[in-house]
């Protein structure tokens, strides 16, 4: 899309913190949990949770956009969450789909490419086909890209990975000497995906519940205690400002004698 329109304001005028862009992260991903607890708390079902967080996805990209992020990744259905009742995996899988009609072109308007990870066997053909229909509209915008995973699940998508990589070399076009990192990264559900730089999770658990396991081996990590439905740009920006701050050494250090534990 050649002249993107920049999202909403935010209501209370709130600006994103000036951090230069090398310290902006690239690639967030985020996992949005606290919906149903959310509702549980008002006396509501489960499902109005769900209904109220998709103001904050929402709000998130658009504070993304305004800070430079590139890359969002957000976990809209498990492979485990099949385990859940039949009435809420049903809305669920209704949900994501009219949330993907609903938005597409507010999404297109501000520049989003609309992406999909995860498995196809079991999601609904019409979730399918909107989030194709996304994908489709939206696939030269560069202003930052969401990828909707759905129906995915970290695990899944590196043992689908090692399968077609021994497909390959079952029917002798690659050798397995040649399987390294890089050669297995092409085998992943988006092979262009950069790796995640922040793991942002809401509503207070600490854990990357089995999402881009592979992306985010160097991610830092940054729990909210807020629900989901409670959270906005404001919450992404500030995660962002702590990600600014913290040290990233992929497994290097430099020797410094005499310094404190805490310089």
């Amino acid at each position: 899309m050649p002249n993107p329109v920049p999202p909403y304001p935010h209501p209370s005028g709130a600006r994103p913190p000036a951090i230069p862009k090398q310290f902006v992260p690239r690639h967030v991903a985020v996992v949005m949990d606290g919906n149903g607890r959310w509702a549980n708390a008002r006396g509501l079902p489960r499902t109005e949770g769900h209904r109220a967080g998709e103001a904050s996805l929402l709000d998130v990209v658009a504070g993304a956009i305004e800070i430079g992020v590139e890359h969002v990744s957000a976990y809209a259905f498990s492979t485990e969450n099949w385990s859940r009742s039949p009435d809420e995996v049903r809305f669920l899988m209704g949900f994501n789909r009219d949330v993907l009609r609903r938005r597409r072109d507010l999404m297109h308007s501000w520049g989003v490419r609309v992406r999909w990870a995860g498995r196809r066997p079991r999601l609904w053909r019409s979730v399918i086909a909107e989030l194709e229909e996304a994908e489709r509209l939206t696939k030269d915008n560069t202003t930052c890209t969401l990828t909707m995973c759905v129906n995915y699940g970290g695990r899944a998508e590196i043992a689908d990975a090692a399968q077609a990589i021994a497909r390959e070399v079952a029917a002798g076009r690659l050798k397995p000497e040649r399987v390294n990192e890089k050669t297995f990264a092409r085998y992943l559900d988006e092979p262009d995906m950069p790796d995640v730089d922040l793991f942002l999770r809401s509503s207070g658990e600490q854990r990357t519940s089995n999402f881009l396991l592979w992306q985010a081996a160097y991610a830092e990590l940054v729990f909210l205690d807020e629900p989901w439905p409670d959270v906005d740009r404001r919450h992404l920006w500030r995660a962002v400002e702590t990600y600014a701050r913290r040290d990233r050494r992929y497994g290097g250090a430099v020797d410094r004698p005499g310094a404190s534990p805490q310089s």
